[in-house]
Order: structure tokens, then C-alpha cells, then sequence
């Protein structure tokens, strides 16, 4: 494949290191930022502690790697695999927490059932840490490891095997949203308007939990993270299309990991457009010398077809604003404009954009009578010239007549 499709650092954006367009079998960038763990002294072949997940990778599917992840510090277990509250924490932190989990691989099939599978879903299911003996192959090695979806990986290791050593706790909501005769989709709408955030439905999606009994595979976590991120937020636009259209422009900021937001809102039916800036000399820029644009967008009808350009990055995105409009019980248009600062150091997952979203729309907003006002406005908020957005914009170039009151 390497010799059919050479190297070109071009293809680096767009792949994010998450579908190996340039043919090698792991990204060569990612390697390069991989960590030694700074809690090597506490791995060992034989393990005891709470594991607040599972990971199942995508590799050979579906023939895959599963298992659980186990942390060497009970005291912040639940954290070290819920994204949802790391808001404010910077890169060493994240780095600090996630080397506090051992990943345990054991090559199992997608469609497996037994008993490794059912403690696997327990551990998916539980709403806090469930305590695991495990008995890896040899001792873990140690490291940290990045993706363009996922959070960082820590130290991992072959599993020889493992036991559940606890009671998972799982709400009796999940058993009987899981045992309902329903298709995967209605699970997670379910469990979400139930308040189950997006971070425990894609553990429950990946774990194989979810769908009608002959259907249940288990589900690469890289995978089960975006396909929650579409389907909550599609199902959330099916609603937010039948709300009244906000009556004003308004503008939501939000900065945070060196990814700045600017997210714009106006009237109209439901559309949404993404953009994502990358400065140039970042990991996946190192060959441009100025800022590279992508641009994502769907109509009032949505979309079907995969966001190439952005990847899951668009999905967390969009989720976070439908999020804010179902709240309101309100319609707009919206472009968000994503800028991707140098400092943007290593890749932390998708989790980034949709907490960056969603803190901005849960902040205060600038409000405008009319488009070029906002314009204006934005011109001074981001690096990129809006000009440049204007000229590849779908919704922008728009004219309405309530743009010129």
C-alpha cells in the first residue's frame, strides 16, 4: 500500500493519523509525541485496582484488541476515563492522569460472546470503577499514546486474564433500556434523555451492550465516540427543527487547550457549518507555512455522508451546539470557526471540541441586529481574515433580507 500511495505530508490534515491514508501501519507523527510514563515503578504483571472503562481498538477488525484499562491510583480512578471533567485541566495534566491507566489487550472478535465479554460490559455499564484482578503476559509496557479521536492512551499490556473482583454498579435504568427489544440507536436516545452523557453511552456502545440481542457487537471506542456524537445530535435536530428561529445574531467565544471557538448563531432554519483553522508547523501542518482551512457543512436536512474534511471533530462540534439550541427551544443557523493554535502540542481527542462547544454556548453571548455588524466583529476575534472564511463559507454567502436590518 506504501508503494501505491507514497508518503505525502499533505494528506497528514485530513488523515489526523486516524486512517493511515499514507500507507504506513502507524502514524510516524504520532510516534514521535508517544511519553515514557512517569508511574512506571507501579506496573507490574499481576495487577489489583478499580478500572473505570474498557477499550476496544479498531486494528484488524474484527479482529480486535479489548479489554479493561486499570488504574494504578484508586483515588482518582472514576476521572481518568471521563472526559466531561477535565475542562480546565492543561496538557501535563491530562498527560498525568492518563499515564495512571493500564491498558489490557486480549484479541477477541467483535461478534464474540463468553464470559470476557460479559465482564467487559459490566465494566462498560458500571457508573463507578469496578475493581479487577488482572494477570498480564508479561509486565506492561510503558508510555503514552495519542489519536486524533480518542483521549491519550497510558501503558498497556497482553492480558492472560482478568476477573471482575466487585459489584459493577449499573443503574436500573441501563438494564432496562438494554433489555427493551430496541435497535442501538433508541438505546442511546433513551439512556441520553435520561441524562446520560455522550462519555458513558459510547463506553456502552463500544462495549457491545447495545441493540437487539443478535445484533450486539462490540464497537472500536475510536468509532463508538463519534457514532454517539451522531446520533444524539442528530436525534436533538430532529427536534430543534421544530422550535421558533432565534431573532438575533449572536456570538459565543470560548478558548481552551489552544483551540479558540468563535460560534456564530442566526436566524433562520436549522443549518450548520464547521470550520477548523490549523496554524501552520502544528503536528498535522508541518508542511504549510499558512494556516490551512477545512470547512464542513449540511443543510436544514442534515447530512449522511462521513465529514472527511474534519472527521469526528465535526460531530462533537455540532453536538455541542444542537445541545445549547434544544435548551433554548430555538433554531438557527450556525458556523462555528475553530482556530487550531500553535501550542496545540499533541492530539487529546475529540473531547476538546465538544467541551470547548459547549462551554461557549453555556457562557454569555454578543448580540447584533444584522450580518455585517457580526462581521465586523469576528474580524477582530480571529487570526484568519473572515474574508477568507466568507469566500469558502456555505452559509455566509448567503443573502437574506434579514441580514441587511
Amino acid at each position: 500500500m506504501s508503494r501505491a500511495r507514497p508518503m505525502s505530508r499533505k494528506l497528514c490534515l485530513t488523515c489526523k493519523g486516524g486512517r493511515m491514508l499514507c500507507g504506513a501501519g502507524s502514524c510516524p507523527l504520532l510516534q514521535r509525541v508517544s511519553l515514557r510514563s512517569p508511574f512506571e515503578g507501579k506496573l507490574s504483571s499481576e495487577m489489583f485496582g478499580p478500572s473505570p472503562s474498557i477499550f476496544v481498538g479498531w486494528k484488524g477488525y474484527p479482529e480486535v484488541y479489548a479489554g479493561p484499562m486499570t488504574s494504578v491510583n484508586p483515588e482518582v480512578a472514576g476521572l481518568l476515563d471521563d472526559p466531561g471533567g477535565w475542562y480546565g485541566l492543561d496538557f501535563n495534566d491530562i498527560i498525568t492522569l492518563r499515564s495512571q491507566l493500564v491498558r489490557s489487550k486480549a484479541a477477541v472478535n467483535v461478534r464474540s460472546q463468553g464470559r470476557f465479554v460479559d465482564d467487559n460490559r459490566d465494566i462498560a455499564l458500571s457508573v463507578k470503577p469496578t475493581d479487577v484482578e488482572v494477570r498480564f503476559k508479561k509486565k506492561p509496557s510503558f508510555g503514552l499514546s495519542f489519536s486524533p479521536i480518542s483521549q491519550p492512551m497510558g501503558p498497556s499490556g497482553e492480558l492472560e486474564s482478568f476477573k471482575v473482583a466487585d459489584n459493577p454498579k449499573i443503574p436500573q435504568k441501563v438494564d432496562y433500556v438494554l433489555s427493551d427489544d430496541l435497535g442501538s440507536v433508541d438505546q442511546a436516545k433513551a439512556l441520553y434523555d435520561d441524562n446520560f452523557d455522550v462519555y458513558y453511552l459510547s463506553r456502552v456502545l463500544s462495549s457491545g451492550a447495545m441493540g437487539r440481542a443478535e445484533k450486539q457487537v462490540m464497537v472500536p471506542t475510536r468509532w463508538s465516540i463519534t457514532a454517539v456524537d451522531d446520533i444524539i445530535g442528530k436525534a436533538l435536530m430532529e427536534r430543534v427543527r421544530e422550535f421558533p428561529f432565534i431573532s438575533d445574531f449572536r456570538v459565543y467565544s470560548n478558548t481552551y487547550l489552544e483551540n479558540h471557538f468563535e460560534i456564530l448563531l442566526m436566524p433562520g432554519a436549522w443549518e450548520f457549518e464547521q470550520f477548523e483553522v490549523w496554524a501552520p508547523q502544528t503536528l498535522w501542518t508541518l508542511s504549510y507555512d499558512e494556516p490551512v482551512i477545512a470547512q464542513e457543512h449540511e443543510g436544514h436536512g442534515g447530512r449522511w455522508d462521513y465529514a472527511l474534511n474534519e472527521g469526528g471533530g465535526y460531530y462533537a462540534g455540532r453536538l455541542g451546539v444542537v445541545e445549547a439550541l434544544y435548551k433554548m427551544r430555538r433554531q438557527a443557523r450556525a458556523v462555528v470557526f475553530r482556530e487550531i493554535h500553535e501550542g496545540y502540542v499533541m492530539p487529546v481527542g475529540v473531547w476538546e471540541v465538544r467541551e470547548n462547544v459547549r462551554k461557549a454556548m453555556a457562557g454569555s453571548c454578543v448580540k447584533f441586529s444584522g450580518l455585517k455588524e457580526v462581521l465586523v466583529y469576528l474580524n477582530t476575534r480571529l487570526r484568519v481574515p473572515v474574508a477568507k472564511y466568507l469566500g469558502r463559507s456555505e452559509i455566509l454567502r448567503q443573502r437574506r433580507i434579514s441580514d441587511y436590518l
